[in-house]
């Protein structure tokens, strides 16, 4: 069975830093196979796209609000997605979901994990 769980939120002062982690387990597929993103939520509105990492040539793309503060990368030995945030600000404040697909049409869906930024 397939599982993503994230780790790594909490509460941070605005211009603070924190680092989600992603760890998957019992994929069907070599994990450097899988494109991973990371998506974000607010109550009321929809899920946003923050950034995502491309297989094999880790080619990266992020949301314009993220753009020079966020950073996605990869670890394939510990099965592992991070998302490091720099510059936090209150609109930065949800709850950050990874996604893996892959091949055949896969997709799974970690749990969540909370972020709150504010003073």
């Amino acid at each position: 069975q397939v599982q993503l769980v994230e780790s790594g939120g909490g509460w941070v002062q605005p211009g603070g830093s924190l680092r989600l982690s992603c760890l998957a387990s019992g994929l069907t597929f070599s994990f450097g196979s899988y494109v991973a993103t990371w998506y974000r939520q607010v109550p009321g509105k929809e899920r946003e796209l923050v950034a995502r990492i491309n297989p094999y040539s880790d080619r990266t793309t992020y949301a314009d609000s993220v753009k020079g503060r966020f950073t996605i990368s990869r670890d394939n030995a510990k099965n592992t997605v991070y998302l490091q945030m720099n510059g936090l600000k209150p609109e930065d404040t949800a709850v950050y979901y990874c996604k893996f697909n892959g091949l055949q049409a896969s997709e799974y869906w970690g749990q969540g994990t909370q972020v709150t930024v504010s003073s």
